[in-house]
């Protein structure tokens, strides 16, 4: 792999997310990918939020070459697996040969910040990658998809973090506003994840008869957050850059 001064031009991109192979976010995540270096997509063949780091283990994975994906000069494939499956894939399997350099994950629809970080496919497939000394960034924006930021920002962010040192056992978190750019205040760099859920959890139940009843979470967004955490941070119009550590992937040396 690259060393870390060589990490700005032609590089080998593996792009993977949870939102699976059609959604808009892997689409521009792809394209300016693409600005980068070689680009790899290996995606789930549908929604797979919320799988944190959860791999398949039980049965077979069906791997499909996707010639239909919307980014010209693309090797894409989707995978019936989980994100960190993707990873897993990619890493052992289609690009074996010669590794990716870096992974990208996303764009995921819906912030990962706080404890959310925990449950996110997106931020999991990130930790499998490090967990393979591949260096990795998560992307995520607000859950309307309002990219007018991230349009603005993507390349010229990603560019910077490139360069910037990271421990081998920690991932960029990157969460962009939902705001316009009359709104947009900049970038909130090292923003401590927040203590606390984004989206406080209520569950809905409905009587199905029977002693039954179907439950369906509906978070509620909190409205506060401490100042210099990466919730506070989006609510005032900053993109929120986070590093995430593993507890369990210390052994390589820094990057």
């Amino acid at each position: 792999m690259k060393s870390r001064k060589d990490m700005v031009s032609g590089m080998r991109i593996l792009v993977v997310n949870d939102d699976g192979i059609e959604a808009a976010g892997i689409v521009r995540l792809a394209a300016m990918a693409k600005e980068l270096g070689e680009v790899w997509v290996v995606a789930p063949d549908a929604q797979c939020s919320a799988m944190s780091q959860r791999i398949t283990v039980r049965g077979e994975l069906q791997l499909q070459k996707r010639d239909d994906f919307p980014v010209d000069g693309v090797e894409a494939y989707s995978l019936s697996g989980t994100p960190a499956d993707c990873v897993k894939v990619a890493v052992e399997y289609l690009m074996k040969d010669v590794l990716p350099d870096i992974v990208f994950s996303g764009i995921n629809k819906g912030y990962n910040v706080g404890y959310e970080i925990a449950y996110s496919g997106t931020v999991g497939a990130t930790m499998e990658a490090i967990s393979k000394h591949i260096p990795a960034i998560a992307f995520s924006v607000e859950m309307d998809e309002n990219y007018e930021v991230t349009d603005e920002h993507l390349v010229g962010l990603t560019r910077e973090l490139l360069k910037k040192p990271i421990a081998s056992n920690e991932i960029w978190n990157v969460n962009f506003p939902g705001c316009g750019l009359n709104a947009y205040q900049g970038v909130a760099w090292d923003a401590e994840p927040a203590q606390t859920q984004f989206f406080l959890d209520r569950y809905e139940a409905e009587e199905l008869g029977d002693g039954c009843k179907r439950l369906t979470l509906a978070g509620i967004p909190i409205t506060q957050a401490p100042d210099s955490t990466d919730i506070r941070a989006l609510m005032d119009g900053y993109i929120s850059v986070s590093r995430v550590k593993s507890a369990i992937y210390t052994v390589a040396p820094d990057l």
